[in-house]
């Protein structure tokens, strides 16, 4: 297979994983804030802000470049419809549909039909009111699933398909990584949470990473932070969990390093330590309160698989 068009299905894997990403979180953010419970004391306190959703993606800066303060409209601007940044929905789909132009010839037509349909839907408009938010992010959110499902319906297990899942995967990883991340750096700024709002604020971030009903399936209680946590980096099973991920791309890794002796044996090695690496821990405090290794640790350990999957495919 040509560089070119691995890189492009990679990309265009996390393009359109960042775009669902970002709707869950915008959407479960703007519920989040409408239910969140009064605490005695603290009239009006919500789970979230809007602010602190930049720290998600290391981007304030940028915004603060276009935008002044960061209120309900400018956030929802720069994560929907603002083509500066290059994280939002509009970016992330408009970049995964010209991915998916020039791979015509390696994807299905309904896979390129939905990406089309989908830019044609959502990434022609200017700017999405709040109130209108919520209908646009579960169109993104659920552009998303749709194409995941025609890409696993109608895709050749080859090369092709590895390197899409890589991608999705690579990104999923991330996003989750990040959100533990900045719930655990925003609650760590502030006092002890009532009983009532902790619950809350756990149930809002399995939410945004659509875990929320199949933590209650399997756990059987209401959730928090250490339970949670636990649920989303080590459960075995959960498909955006970090273990399930890791274990996922170990495999691709040993399946395109079959297909690819010799050029491949970097990234499928070191996604195999990352896989067992998740697979030793059988304790999330190690991760929590140990940093043996903490979430910067594996963040870190993410991106640097991608890097090594870049060298490896795509540079000539």
């Amino acid at each position: 297979m040509l560089s070119r068009i691995a890189e492009n299905l990679y990309w265009m894997g996390r393009y359109v994983e960042r775009s669902e990403n970002t709707a869950r979180l915008l959407v479960v953010n703007y519920i989040a804030m409408a239910e969140a419970p009064l605490v005695p004391g603290s009239a009006g306190l919500v789970t979230e802000q809007w602010a602190p959703l930049l720290d998600l993606t290391d981007d304030e800066d940028a915004f603060r470049e276009h935008h002044g303060r960061a209120d309900a409209g400018a956030v929802i601007e720069w994560f929907t419809t603002d083509r500066r940044n290059p994280g939002s929905i509009a970016s992330s789909l408009a970049r995964a549909r010209e991915n998916g132009r020039t791979l015509r010839g390696r994807i299905s037509t309904e896979m390129w039909e939905a990406l089309n349909r989908t830019y044609l839907d959502l990434c022609t408009r200017s700017a999405v009111d709040e109130d209108e938010l919520a209908d646009f992010c579960l169109a993104a959110r659920d552009a998303g699933q749709l194409f995941a499902g025609i890409a696993d319906a109608t895709l050749v297990r080859d090369q092709g398909w590895y390197f899409l899942r890589a991608g999705a995967l690579v990104e999923r990883t991330d996003n989750t990584l990040r959100t533990l991340q900045l719930r655990f750096r925003l609650a760590g700024r502030g006092a002890a949470e009532a009983a009532g709002l902790e619950a809350h604020r756990a149930m809002a971030l399995l939410k945004s990473l659509g875990a929320y009903e199949t933590f209650r399936r399997t756990h059987h209680q209401a959730p928090d932070a250490t339970s949670m946590a636990d649920f989303l980096l080590l459960s075995d099973d959960l498909p955006r969990s970090v273990r399930y991920c890791t274990d996922t791309l170990a495999r691709i890794g040993r399946s395109l390093a079959l297909v690819n002796p010799g050029q491949g044996d970097q990234f499928a090695r070191d996604a195999r330590w990352l896989s067992a690496c998740m697979g030793r821990i059988t304790d999330v405090a190690t991760i929590l309160e140990d940093e043996e290794p903490g979430i910067d640790d594996l963040l870190d350990d993410v991106a640097m698989l991608s890097d090594v999957l870049t060298r490896t495919y795509f540079v000539v």
